[in-house]
């Protein structure tokens, strides 16, 4: 703590606290940013859902592992949950999924090794498994079918939360030989590169407010407000608050992802428990806007319900790690915090940070020649926007099932149907009609003949006089704007420069 009688002084302390904190996790950030991209690249979405058909511990188990292999984006981790459980995803795996995305991922992981301790990563991690095993055991007691069919009600309707985008897309590439051979293929490379800076560039925001707020707590909040608000030194009791402090103390920071790690090294030079630092930073999934997004996803009740339960889960869970790391005798018995005495010097932090500064310059480039830009406009997209591109200017007629096609065109947005696993279908004139989405479907039942006829005067006019590709799909060609089938990006014109 400084003295705050000059808030010059002050306001340059704490900003120069929150720059020392970020330049000693730059590279470890970088570097989980990095295995992440590349574990991305080869871990299809597509298939996600179909392997969460229930919540068995099978099922958990694979949750928990598609979700390590995700995004760390609090944000984009609760909008591909909400997309699983759409596709027909069980809610407990979904849910599931969603917390292992934001709490066992290798981002997470080695930022707090390097501020904090290694204990505190390996906590995160058994920590995170249990509190998930919590999770279930809570939805399979407590939750009953009416919610569940009633959240999956509210959340085919399809209202927008943030970083949809990111949930509909999937750059994977799922054929090309061994995990190797794909990563490090030319296609490898740029899906690398593209994930890499939309996770960089959903999570700044939430980094750079943890360490501004985190700069301006270790500056101004004295010791023994942190340990009269932690109960610091009482033995089982502190333990017990901290556990469920922890999470409070997250929910009110508007904080999430990796983001609140700088948080989390304050909280613990505060002096809060071992486990209520496990607890708060699992509940970066309980800040106000994650449950303003999970009210419009799944409708009050359940996120109330998601509240909940996911409070007592990460408390408890923060303080089973706690007792597990105490009897094992691995519980760090200093506070330090690196910060308090900031200092940039030439070390192996400043040459892992420049090294890395520079591979994040090279994927840069690649980025930028690959579609980058337009990929990131797309993140805040809704999927149904995403399915039809950038206007609905472009319809086509549909494909009837009585014509034998194996899919059916859409005729609101043209996007190609399975008739077999079609969820929103209609009858006009005696054909039957699919839809990618219940929006669609809507718009056509208002008025059917509107779109058979419109497309006729179009079909000419629009269509064929630009092609449309994919920036990481080449081969992918259309005469009319969409998504890339492969890997659910924006179909550019081929007269825009696409680079492989």
């Amino acid at each position: 703590m400084v003295d705050s009688s000059s808030p010059l002084t002050t306001i340059g302390s704490g900003l120069w606290m929150a720059f020392y904190m970020f330049w000693e996790m730059l590279w470890a950030l970088l570097l989980g940013f990095s295995i992440s991209a590349a574990i991305q690249a080869v871990v299809s979405k597509g298939e996600v859902a179909r392997l969460l058909p229930d919540h068995s511990p099978k099922s958990l188990l694979k949750a928990c592992g598609l979700g390590a292999a995700s995004s760390s984006c609090s944000y984009a981790a609760t909008a591909i949950a909400r997309s699983l459980f759409r596709k027909g995803a069980d809610f407990t795996s979904s849910i599931a999924f969603e917390f292992a995305s934001t709490n066992l991922v290798i981002e997470l992981g080695i930022v707090l090794w390097v501020l904090i301790g290694w204990q505190f990563t390996v906590a995160e991690f058994i920590g995170g498994f249990v509190m998930i095993g919590i999770l279930a055991l809570l939805f399979r007691i407590f939750l009953r079918k009416r919610m569940v069919a009633d959240a999956r009600t509210q959340a085919n309707r399809g209202l927008a939360g943030s970083m949809e985008g990111h949930a509909a897309m999937d750059m994977s590439l799922k054929s090309g030989g061994s995990l190797w051979k794909r990563v490090t293929s030319p296609k490898g490379y740029t899906a690398i590169t593209h994930y890499f800076y939309m996770d960089f560039l959903s999570l700044w925001k939430d980094v750079a407010l943890g360490l501004i707020i985190s700069g301006f707590l270790a500056v101004l909040v004295p010791q023994t407000a942190w340990q009269a608000l932690f109960y610091t030194g009482h033995g089982a009791s502190s333990s017990i608050v901290g556990a469920f402090v922890g999470p409070i103390v997250s929910f009110l920071s508007f904080v999430c992802s990796v983001g609140n790690v700088p948080l989390a090294a304050v909280l613990w030079n505060g002096g809060i428990s071992f486990g209520g630092v496990i607890a708060f930073i699992f509940a970066d999934l309980l800040i106000i806007p994650i449950l303003n997004i999970y009210r419009k996803y799944y409708g009050w009740k359940m996120m109330l319900f998601l509240f909940v339960t996911s409070y007592i889960a990460m408390a408890i869970a923060g303080l089973i790690v706690e007792g597990i790391f105490n009897a094992l005798g691995l519980i760090p018995t200093a506070h330090p915090f690196v910060a308090m005495n900031a200092a940039i010097s030439w070390n192996y932090t400043t040459v892992l940070d420049i090294i890395f500064i520079a591979v994040a310059g090279l994927f840069l480039l690649r980025f930028l020649k690959t579609g980058g830009p337009a990929m990131m406009k797309m993140m805040d997209m809704t999927e149904e926007e995403m399915m039809h591109g950038h206007d609905h200017q472009h319809e086509h007629p549909a494909t009837p099932s009585a014509s034998g096609a194996e899919f059916a065109n859409d005729p609101v947005c043209g996007m190609k149907v399975d008739p077999k696993s079609a969820q929103h279908t209609a009858t006009f004139e005696g054909k039957t009609y699919y839809f990618c989405c219940g929006g669609c479907k809507s718009k056509f039942e208002s008025d059917p003949a509107a779109y058979m006829h419109k497309h006729e005067t179009m079909e000419h006019s629009v269509h064929g006089a630009i092609e449309y590709s994919c920036p990481m799909h080449p081969e992918i060609v259309q005469n009319f704007p969409g998504r890339c089938p492969e890997c659910g990006m924006m179909l550019l014109p081929k007269s825009l420069p696409i680079a492989m």
